[in-house]
């Protein structure tokens, strides 16, 4: 290799992710959540609520993870457990305060994507989100 890994375009695509993710973390750690957390309450954006076999293909986590993450998020308020959808399945939907975490954390993440998209143009943002795109899904293999 030509160049060192620190200055290989996999070296930079690891940073900038891992700084977006810091950056995206922020508005939890100042709510005292955790990773992951997020992925729960934006995957319960439906007023109705969602079941839990949806909920863990939104988030990939595995049943038992999943539910220990319900249980603590219930415990601070921001979500019930209930029967959703009309086949009234096993499911959770948030409530008033995890709306309004998910409704800042959603606000959050859109303020970051519009800064980047200013920072970038319109015209580089779209080529870099369709690389990235390709990037994943070659990576995915």
């Amino acid at each position: 290799m030509s160049k060192s890994a620190a200055g290989s375009t996999l070296y930079r695509l690891i940073e900038a992710g891992h700084l977006a993710r810091q950056a995206l973390l922020a508005p939890l750690a100042a709510r005292g959540l955790e990773a992951g957390d997020d992925a729960v309450l934006l995957g319960l954006a439906e007023p109705g609520g969602a079941a839990l076999e949806s909920l863990s293909a939104f988030t990939g986590l595995d049943p038992d993870h999943l539910a220990a993450r319900l249980a603590k998020l219930e415990d601070r308020g921001l979500l019930l457990r209930l029967a959703v959808g009309p086949e009234m399945e096993p499911g959770a939907r948030l409530s008033q305060q995890g709306q309004a975490m998910r409704q800042a954390i959603e606000e959050h993440w859109v303020h970051l994507e519009e800064a980047l998209a200013e920072d970038l143009g319109t015209r580089r943002h779209k080529n870099l989100r369709k690389g990235l795109k390709r990037i994943t899904q070659l990576l995915r293999l």
